[in-house]
């Protein structure tokens, strides 16, 4: 077998890092014969919390997972990490707006990210906890010892939720629809794109009329997160966990072709502003990604990419005062 790789999870006691872990020590993230070693970081009173997790852990008696380290010191958690998913941080609860989550997650990713000068130079980073486009560029900005193409952010779960919602009215499998892709920040602004993408071979385009995907589906994908707390009475724990999932294993084993998500530090793709993490279209081979470039853009989505653009800049001038 191969050498183990380190993963480190942040929040990992928490319910997305609870749902996280054991797709993680199953193999399917990083593949049914690649080992790992959990590096495991929680806040000092949720270390009782986190031993217990470790105690289920080793009683699940994975074959690919070779150790198991809990702490609450970032660096000593990040070290030499090969792939770092940063989901901890306060979730949105009933009634609080992204406003109120910048305020109360920006400071922790200041903190994160000079700890993640110690990834290795090729580490890979995903940052989950919201809002996790800003917290991404906060952390990035804080580790510039590590190129900020090593830093994304997840905006998986939004194509999965575009996916489902096709799939379901169709009546078919996800494994279905291919190449849907999201534009932009993991807020009710983005903007799902079905226009490259395909339902049973055939065009997405052709077989749903254009006001209920501009209309009612592109509004149930943007707060979906919302239907989901309300339902539940918490947030989408579960299903983040499988985004992020999806997100890592495509970094690493490839995307087969398909064109997915992944918010990136922006090298002036598409006009976006450089640096400002945004979530593009991309094919992962070989262990890179590769923004595909060169799409064409329809009024609507230059629309849609420029409210994004808006948003995110309104996002980036609130954390100014973490980014000096």
């Amino acid at each position: 077998m191969p050498a183990p790789l380190k993963v480190a999870v942040t929040g990992a006691a928490g319910n997305i890092g609870y749902s996280l872990l054991w797709r993680l020590a199953s193999g399917d993230c990083f593949g049914k014969d690649q080992p790992i070693a959990l590096s495991l970081l929680e806040i000092t009173p949720a270390l009782d919390k986190l031993q217990g997790v470790i105690m289920e852990l080793h009683d699940s008696a994975f074959p690919l997972v070779t150790s198991i380290e809990g702490t609450d010191d970032a660096a000593a958690a990040f070290k030499d990490a090969d792939a770092v998913f940063l989901v901890g941080s306060r979730p949105r609860g009933p009634g609080m707006d992204r406003a109120d989550l910048i305020s109360a997650n920006g400071k922790i990713f200041v903190g994160q990210g000079k700890a993640l000068n110690g990834i290795k130079p090729d580490g890979r980073v995903i940052t989950v906890g919201n809002p996790c486009n800003t917290n991404c560029l906060v952390a990035a900005h804080h580790a510039p010892d590590i190129d900020n193409g090593r830093f994304t952010a997840m905006t998986r779960l939004d194509q999965n939720r575009a996916v489902g919602q096709l799939a379901v009215s169709k009546g078919v499998a996800a494994g279905a629809v291919k190449d849907v892709f999201i534009w932009g920040n993991h807020a009710d602004t983005m903007y799902p794109d079905v226009r490259f993408a395909t339902l049973s071979d055939a065009p997405v385009t052709e077989q749903f009329e254009d006001a209920w995907l501009k209309g009612e589906f592109l509004k149930t994908v943007a707060t979906r997160g919302k239907a989901i707390i309300n339902a539940r009475g918490a947030s989408s724990a579960a299903s983040a966990a499988s985004a992020a999932v999806d997100h890592m294993r495509d970094w690493f084993l490839g995307s087969n072709g398909q064109i997915v998500s992944m918010a990136l530090p922006s090298k002036g793709w598409y006009g976006v502003p450089e640096g400002l993490v945004f979530s593009f279209p991309v094919r992962c081979e070989g262990g890179e990604y590769t923004v595909v470039e060169d799409l064409p853009l329809d009024d609507f989505a230059k629309a849609k990419i420029a409210e994004n653009v808006a948003a995110l800049e309104e996002e980036k001038a609130a954390v100014a005062d973490l980014l000096t």
